[in-house]
């Protein structure tokens, strides 16, 4: 089973992670993880951290000749912006300067300096800082990559930032192929409808000026899951349970959605469910709907896996709100930090690779995690089986 962990903070050296369960024998691109890497840093609205740092990652073990070998994958992601912070975090001698006492709404800054009892907010926001997701991105692109050895893509757009939503059934060709990811990306808000797209780029152009930020959703698909990964069995193997809980702990995430999720609640049954045939041809069971999002009872149905992630506004404004200093309790504008008028762009990357990982490991769970070959084979006696 793969698991992870991140650590670094935002203006610190360096980030790092460390994969563990890849299996052996896996090739990997580290060009590919690159690419990952990159498209988290485009969109229209972005800061000037994401001009600043170009992301690339250092793999110091778990690989030999391109390819896992079944041991722990340790890399880093240096921070070009290090030089300009290295005095204030430095690890044994932090310098005094850029202190934050005037926690900032909607942010983590209050509640995790109560926790754990900081004089200096600036240790939770260097911790609690989206800049983490880089780190998620690049394990990401590692599951990705094995997902690939079994057909498995995953994709993402952006279907609303502010009030400006696509019309799905407009681009309801485009979601039907596999070019959703080149075509997003060649966007600069990963809009796959042009009009909307301008309509998107204006508003950001507006909200820029008037010192706030915006929101949106964004719609992840993941396709040519077999079906039966995942259980019913217990709540934390659901297919479901898993997805919502690693895409939803994604920083700014407040709302999700599988499939046609909410319209049930106005719907009855017998136009929301959808109804199971079979075809002699390809010998599968299918569906001609999928409002489940491909998910049934805590497993895939062998439909795209379709998933609604709304991300707030961000919460750091230039044109600040309302705070309490966090020391003598005197109201202030909240403090202000480099900040980006919307993300929701990088967004979808993001939860496409926070995603790849579950999806892994419910292969890796079923069909076996030692090494590829014999997962690849594994793999192909089941699909042989459930066409029978």
């Amino acid at each position: 089973m793969i698991r992870y962990l991140t650590s670094g903070e935002s203006h610190g050296q360096a980030l790092s992670a460390i994969i563990e369960g890849l299996p052996a024998n896996l090739a990997v691109d580290i060009q590919s993880v690159n690419h990952e890497l990159s498209r988290r840093q485009q969109g229209y609205g972005r800061g000037g951290r994401m001009r600043m740092e170009k992301d690339k990652i250092e793999i110091l073990s778990g690989m030999r000749g391109g390819k896992t070998i079944g041991s722990p994958v340790h890399f880093v992601l240096y921070n070009k912006d290090w030089k300009n912070w290295a005095d204030i975090m430095n690890v044994e001698n932090a310098a005094p300067g850029r202190e934050l006492t005037r926690p900032r709404p909607g942010h983590a800054d209050l509640a995790g300096g109560l926790k754990y009892d900081f004089n200096d907010l600036r240790n939770v926001l260097e911790r609690s800082s989206a800049r983490e997701t880089a780190m998620r991105v690049a394990i990401g692109a590692f599951a990705k990559q094995l997902l690939s050895m079994f057909n498995i893509r995953i994709f993402s757009h952006v279907v609303q930032i502010g009030h400006i939503k696509v019309n799905e059934s407009e681009i309801a060709d485009i979601l039907r192929g596999d070019e959703i990811n080149s075509l997003a990306d060649n966007s600069q808000v990963r809009c796959l409808h042009g009009e909307t797209e301008a309509q998107m780029v204006e508003l950001i152009r507006e909200t820029k000026k008037k010192g706030d930020t915006l929101g949106g959703i964004i719609q992840l698909v993941i396709r040519n899951v077999p079906p039966g990964l995942g259980s019913y069995v217990h709540w934390d193997r659901k297919l479901d349970s898993r997805l919502a809980a690693a895409l939803i702990s994604i920083q700014a995430a407040k709302g999700i959605q599988i499939g046609q999720g909410f319209m049930a609640a106005d719907r009855p049954g017998s136009q929301f469910h959808d109804e199971i045939y079979y075809d002699d041809d390809q010998k599968r069971f299918y569906r001609k709907t999928n409002t489940s999002g491909g998910i049934e009872g805590g497993m895939s149905t062998g439909e795209d896996i379709v998933i609604y992630l709304m991300k707030k506004p961000i919460p750091t404004l230039m044109k600040p709100l309302h705070s309490v200093d966090y020391h003598t309790k005197e109201p202030f504008e909240a403090h202000k930090e480099r900040s980006d008028i919307t993300a929701v762009p990088a967004f979808g990357v993001i939860a496409e690779n926070v995603a790849a990982p579950i999806i892994a490991n419910t292969i890796l769970e079923k069909f076996g995690s030692d090494t590829l070959n014999d997962i690849k084979q594994s793999y192909e006696h089941y699909l042989n089986r459930i066409k029978k």
